[in-house]
């Protein structure tokens, strides 16, 4: 078994790789070739915890995988992460388990592609300004994913605390984006001004106001995965003329915005205008108008992680990274 670690995985694997692998697997699951059962969560009530079980298979690569994700609230306190994850692959073929990796970076840079492929598909190709709203680690990928796809001249940052979003802005000068950044304490302001506005937050409750977008505005919504979180209030829903989701089943049962909006308004699923998938393989238009509202929501699916985890597999075994190990 091939053992393969954060920094090693870093090394190896980057934003547009993940692109194109995970446009792989949305074209694989058009096709019925990708088995994703349902998620399986164990409740630790005594500590507010959770361990959750996310199996998935490709059907045509032969290749299996599960991830593994801890979240322990009362972590922090003993000097340990709150989230900790690992994703075990297997060769569907003979039944081998080939691969142990770390899934942090990859669950965040599996995300960013995924908004990386809905805006491509569905922001102007005129976008300049994106607006993010939540400067946590989840955010950092979904700007890579951004601007792997769109030519953005001006990044306005928001955060609840200011001084986070300034070391989050230093922080893409470190990694080498060029483009200058501005951080915003006016919400309202940097909504107003975003041609892509990305929410990257765990919030329970709205952090914009549906009002303040403009006409063609597209919008990537990652931090919410809680029927009981919202980052985008009902205006938005109501003013999206295309909503987009990653995985349809997912978001029913975990954004928390769309279930809000099914269970208190005229809304329903049924207005949900496409999967990613759809999108990817041409099954559905994307952008139709400048005017277009977008609404891009993303609660995660196992085989996203999948196919990151395959292409990472595949890169380590050419380059001879990782460690190998008997089991």
């Amino acid at each position: 078994m091939l053992i393969i670690n954060e920094q090693q995985i870093q090394k190896l694997y980057n934003m547009a790789d993940a692109i194109q692998d995970i446009t792989a697997i949305l074209t694989a699951k058009q096709q019925g070739k990708i088995n994703n059962p349902h998620r399986t969560v164990l409740d630790f009530p005594e500590r507010q915890a959770s361990s959750l079980y996310m199996p998935s298979a490709d059907l045509v690569g032969d290749i299996a995988g599960v991830k593994v994700v801890t979240i322990f609230p009362e972590n922090p306190a003993q000097g340990k992460p709150t989230t900790q994850g690992m994703i075990l692959l297997s060769d569907a073929a003979n039944g081998e388990h080939v691969a142990l990796m770390t899934a942090s970076y990859l669950t965040r840079l599996r995300t960013g592609a995924l908004s990386a492929i809905a805006t491509e598909r569905l922001a102007r190709t005129d976008s300049r300004v994106l607006t993010v709203i939540g400067t946590g680690a989840m955010a950092f990928e979904q700007v890579l994913g951004v601007l792997e796809v769109r030519a953005i001249e001006r990044i306005i940052l928001v955060n609840r605390t200011p001084e986070k979003a300034e070391a989050f802005g230093e922080k893409l000068k470190a990694f080498g984006v060029e483009i200058p950044y501005e951080v915003e304490t006016d919400v309202q302001k940097a909504v107003k001004q975003a041609d892509i506005l990305c929410c990257a937050t765990r919030s329970d409750n709205p952090v914009f106001d549906g009002r303040d977008l403009k006409p063609g505005t597209h919008i990537n919504g990652v931090g919410s995965y809680l029927p009981s979180m919202r980052e985008v209030d009902e205006l938005t829903v109501e003013r999206a003329d295309k909503i987009i989701a990653d995985d349809l089943v997912g978001v029913k049962d975990e954004a928390g915005e769309l279930i809000h909006c099914a269970e208190s308004g005229d809304w329903s699923f049924d207005k949900v205008y496409a999967e990613l998938g759809e999108l990817a393989v041409g099954e559905k238009a994307g952008r139709q108008s400048a005017e277009e509202i977008t609404f891009f929501k993303s609660v995660g699916a196992a085989y996203f992680d999948l196919a990151v985890a395959k292409g990472v597999f595949a890169k380590a075994k050419a380059s001879d990274s990782g460690i190998e190990v008997e089991m």
